[in-house]
């Protein structure tokens, strides 16, 4: 069977997408706080046969931009975040086939807890559930959950390490047998085969077992986005679906070369691991109506200031300090390995020295990923060549809009993408590791004594 692209819908449950501007669009859906909308969403993307739809998340409103929420509340920059537990059932409730995802935090979660969720959602689902790991990213998030500032990254991602490997104990800690549901007898499971995973380290103590059995999957879908270096280690360690900001074709190539290779060294299998940049697709009936309404994305609806509320939430660093027109310097460089590489891709982007508005145009604009912009062949072709030329195995698809960036994908470039063969033209299997054409895992036999 020839390769097929992994598509995979991305979202918030709030009041934009990645894309600040998105709630002012003249078609934009503003039904963010019903569930209604959300099903609507999954129900369009599963029409399309897409793999999976899964929801990013933050524990803070942008707060970091003048050490005050104002601006983001003001210019809808993010400031709605819902619980994702509740969105993820009700999607689950108006779907058969279409995986479902949510991100949780390693570092303000506790690994029973997250176990227990995903393993519960994964059996409500039939084996649909996927959880986006995350070690979080600011301080505004930090003082929600009583610190004063959050932990460094190389620590993030030790405790992280460690969440895992108490989460993964705790999805195994049932066999896949030990279910008995004898009326008769009354022996409802095996006890011998139910077993604590005491689990004592560094961050966590866990006894177990967890009180729900093993899932349809095993073990839900991993996705993970880490970029640095230890980033990259920890996807190639534990992720199914990798999930990347790769701007352009030579980085893509390069990034995907370097993380099969990380992936092989760990002792796992490169091509049962997805690795998928985000991109956006701006499809219109011809070339100059698509370039027409990229135009309005790009000019029309989003404030300088919504842009640099949501830039100094990702990069922890507060840029009300700098006027627009100030140039990125060495020095605030400095101050976060984020600027410095944001900074330096823009600079190739403009070949020349960028200045804080171009940081917010930058983020304005979708730039930290690939845009599609043409008719629906037009993007067929461009993601095609991604796809053919070593740089990814399928798209985490971002809509500029809601619900019509989605509905005009789904209608206009999947069937193109089925005729080409790059894309299926109906779902195979039940569970998200079917859609992926990734093994269900083997259980752990290291856990610990039966109970």
């Amino acid at each position: 069977m020839s390769r097929k692209m992994t598509l995979v819908g991305f979202m918030q449950a709030g009041n934009v997408t990645v894309y600040s501007g998105s709630w002012r669009y003249p078609s934009a859906d503003l039904g963010f706080l019903t569930m209604g909308y959300y099903q609507h969403i999954a129900r369009t993307l599963e029409a399309g046969k897409f793999d999976c739809v899964f929801f990013d998340d933050r524990l803070a409103m942008p707060g970091v931009y003048g050490n005050s929420v104002a601006d983001a509340v003001r210019y809808g920059a993010r400031p709605v975040k819902l619980d994702l537990t509740a969105v993820l059932g009700g999607i689950i409730g108006a779907t058969e086939r279409i995986g479902v995802g949510a991100t949780y935090s390693t570092t303000y979660y506790d690994p029973f807890h997250v176990a227990r969720t995903f393993a519960t959602v994964d059996h409500l689902s039939g084996g649909r559930a996927a959880w986006n790991v995350v070690t979080s990213v600011n301080d505004s998030e930090a003082q929600n959950f009583g610190l004063e500032s959050h932990l460094d990254h190389d620590e993030r991602y030790d405790r992280a390490h460690e969440f895992l490997e108490a989460v993964s104990a705790l999805w195994d800690s049932w066999e896949d047998d030990a279910l008995i549901l004898d009326k008769a007898s009354g022996e409802f499971a095996d006890a011998a085969k139910v077993h604590e995973v005491n689990h004592t380290g560094k961050y966590f103590s866990v006894r177990g077992p967890l009180t729900v059995p093993r899932t349809p999957q095993g073990r839900p879908v991993i996705l993970q986005a880490g970029s640095s270096g230890r980033g990259r280690q920890f996807a190639a360690d534990w992720a199914d679906m990798i999930f990347t900001g790769d701007p352009c074709l030579p980085v893509a190539q390069q990034h995907y070369k370097d993380q099969k290779e990380r992936i092989a060294a760990s002792g796992r299998d490169p091509e049962s691991v997805k690795q998928l940049p985000m991109a956006y697709a701006v499809v219109g009936e011809t070339q100059e109506i698509a370039e027409e309404k990229e135009k309005l994305f790009l000019n029309a609806y989003v404030h300088p200031r919504a842009s640099l509320a949501l830039l100094s939430e990702v990069l922890n660093y507060d840029f009300a300090k700098h006027d627009l027109d100030d140039p990125v310097t060495d020095e605030m460089m400095g101050a976060s390995s984020g600027i410095r590489g944001l900074a330096e891709g823009v600079r190739r982007h403009l070949n020349r020295e960028v200045t804080v508005r171009d940081l917010a145009a930058h983020r304005a604009t979708l730039l930290q990923g690939p845009r599609f912009v043409g008719t629906p062949e037009g993007v067929a072709d461009q993601m095609q060549e991604w796809f053919e030329s070593g740089a990814c195995d399928g798209f985490v698809l971002a809509a500029t809009h809601l619900p019509g960036a989605f509905e005009e994908f789904v209608r206009m470039v999947v069937p193109v993408l089925q005729d080409r063969g790059l894309f299926r033209r109906d779902y195979t299997g039940s569970t998200l590791r079917d859609h992926l054409g990734i093994e269900r895992p083997a259980r752990d036999h290291d856990s610990a004594r039966a109970v």
